[in-house]
């Protein structure tokens, strides 16, 4: 039956138990509490395991942006990534235990179709973090010395630029991505081409690593740029490229993984088979290039190495180094059921 002698009222939500409630609790100051959950000394370990026993039996969590802001800077170290990129998501995989080891934290703000790098950053720098991780993106060299002005800065994956002030970590993908154009060649091929996603953070380095593999081989450069992200669409844009040509090169060297899953996926629909009339070769390890039914020969970052050779750089300038880092992670060729010898042409 419906109560119609006056307006409904909802239940008023249970109120949030404060730092005032598990001192009260406890018979301790707030002061006292703060302590305990900032990790510092100057509490007994009886009283701070009366504390931590009083705030679970009320349900206390502490309201850790809070904290961020009064505070000038943070245990917090800021990451901007984009989260459709796997070699991405394997670093920051190993950089969240690697902080937790030197207790820092990690504050992550991502790049959609709805923020871009600008409103990313601003978000990071809102928590008022000790440094900003930044992985994969390429930005004007005036924002970057901008950025390392207010907080230290480590870019991640990206190309090295000087002046900017901000520390470089990288794996050396010029170096395997020339591995890669000498293994196709040991295996016969001479038709080599190159996807090349300008938009990525580290295409400059690994199209060098390309083109100078070919020099030294004294192979004829086959280039197909792509100005589109580097997804399975910019490997199926290759592809369809490539399809429009008189003759297919007989190996294509892409610098991901996920532009060759893209780039095979269209070139198998076309009836052109990888590897018998084209071999494919990419540049991450991702989980989808190790799939059976992919079985993608690539290049192997170490995404924990880079995750920790990142934390050291952005630690040491928060301790005051000044001379800048640019660490250089190595990487592996590791060669799957994507490749093989090119096919024999028939002889008339």
């Amino acid at each position: 039956m419906v109560d119609t002698d006056g307006p409904s009222r909802s239940k008023p939500l249970p109120r949030r138990p404060t730092m005032g409630d598990v001192a009260d609790r406890v018979g301790v100051s707030r002061q006292a509490v703060g302590l305990v959950f900032r990790n510092d000394r100057g509490i007994s370990a009886e009283t701070r395991e009366r504390i931590l026993q009083a705030a679970d039996e009320l349900g206390y969590q502490p309201d850790v942006a809070a904290q961020t802001l009064r505070q000038r800077t943070s245990k917090y170290l800021g990451v901007v990534f984009t989260p459709t990129q796997t070699a991405e998501v394997d670093i920051l995989d190993a950089l969240y235990p690697a902080a937790k080891a030197d207790d820092y934290g990690v504050v992550l703000s991502a790049l959609t179709s709805t923020r871009d790098a600008s409103t990313a950053i601003d978000e990071v720098l809102g928590y008022r973090c000790a440094a900003l991780l930044i992985i994969g993106l390429t930005l004007d060299p005036g924002v970057l010395r901008r950025l390392s002005g207010r907080i230290p800065v480590v870019m991640i994956g990206g190309n090295t630029a000087e002046d900017t002030g901000c520390d470089y970590v990288r794996s050396a993908g010029d170096v395997v991505i020339g591995q890669a154009v000498s293994y196709l060649a040991d295996l016969g091929h001479r038709d080599i081409a190159f996807v090349h996603g300008k938009t990525m953070s580290s295409a400059t380095l690994r199209y060098r690593g390309y083109t100078d593999a070919m020099r030294r081989r004294k192979l004829p450069r086959l280039t197909i740029a792509i100005d589109s992200g580097y997804l399975e669409e910019a490997g199926s844009q290759a592809a369809r490229t490539l399809l429009q040509k008189e003759s297919l090169p007989t190996a294509v060297v892409t610098a991901n993984d996920h532009c060759a899953v893209g780039l095979i996926d269209t070139l198998l629909r076309a009836g052109v088979r990888v590897p018998e009339d084209v071999s494919v070769t990419g540049f991450d390890d991702s989980r989808v290039a190790q799939l059976s039914y992919i079985d993608l020969t690539t290049v192997r970052q170490d995404g924990r190495q880079m995750a920790e050779a990142a934390l050291d750089a952005a630690l040491g300038r928060i301790k005051g180094r000044r001379e800048a880092v640019d660490a250089v992670v190595e990487a592996t060729l590791i060669v799957r059921g994507s490749t093989a010898p090119p096919r024999a042409t028939p002889t008339s």
